[in-house]
């Protein structure tokens, strides 16, 4: 039988390759969203893979969420920790809502993602946690304390996993993506894009297909080796050991 994969923000950008890379390899795939209903609507139509609507950085409503996937397409096997904001500001000008927004998606959403099936995954004796971080979590982003912070504590909080559920068949990873070509990037003024590109030694923006290898690759069942790593795809822009 098919496992069952979840993507969180998995009908637009990132999230979309990563849902259909992940049907295209056989997966059953459950494409989370928080708020568009039109796009998630297109999306479902397009690809044919069924959507839910909740909202991740809430225990509560992925609680409900995935108790309303597993009803449908049975207990789940790999959990992709996609969703993600932004909400850029220098510290100094920075509200309070903007930084607990940026936790509470970027971060906090793992808890509440992995919480609900962890147990299941131990019993059953399987399981694939992957993440997306970013590479402004490895290396800082003037502008980003927030969301730095979070994508940064998105690696350590798998690091930890990792160790805790190692000898039950889990594995939990990361993939750091540099600047991808989605809509979010496309939205950056011309001038300043033209300089992001300078610096990434390939000469280019990655792209979102690209990233969804990264994932389905750890997803896979014969990866059960690798645990607590991190894939960073960012085109040469920043090494890290």
């Amino acid at each position: 039988m098919a496992r069952v994969a979840v993507v969180t923000g998995g009908t637009r950008g990132i999230g979309r390759a990563i849902s259909e890379t992940l049907k295209a390899k056989g997966y059953q795939v459950a494409a989370n969203y928080g708020g568009n209903d039109d796009a998630a609507n297109q999306f479902q139509t397009e690809t044919g893979i069924p959507v839910f609507k909740f909202d991740v950085g809430s225990f509560e409503g992925c609680t409900e969420g995935l108790a309303a996937i597993e009803e449908k397409l049975g207990p789940v096997d790999v959990i992709v920790n996609n969703a993600g904001i932004t909400r850029d500001s220098m510290l100094h000008k920075m509200s309070q809502e903007q930084w607990e927004d940026v936790i509470r998606v970027d971060l906090t959403s793992l808890f509440n993602m992995t919480r609900p099936v962890i147990n299941g995954m131990r019993e059953r004796g399987f399981g694939r946690i992957v993440s997306i971080s970013s590479i402004n979590g490895q290396k800082g982003q003037m502008g980003q304390s927030n969301y730095s912070a979070a994508k940064a504590g998105l690696i350590g909080f798998s690091k930890a996993l990792a160790q805790e559920n190692a000898r039950k068949g889990i594995t939990v990873n990361v993939v750091a993506p540099g600047y991808v070509d989605t809509e979010m990037v496309a939205a950056v003024p011309e001038k300043v894009l033209e300089s992001i590109i300078a610096q990434i030694p390939v000469g280019r923006l990655g792209k979102a297909e690209e990233i969804a290898d990264c994932v389905a690759f750890l997803a896979d069942d014969n990866t059960g080796f690798i645990t607590g790593a991190t894939i960073t795809a960012n085109g040469g822009q920043y090494f890290t050991s």
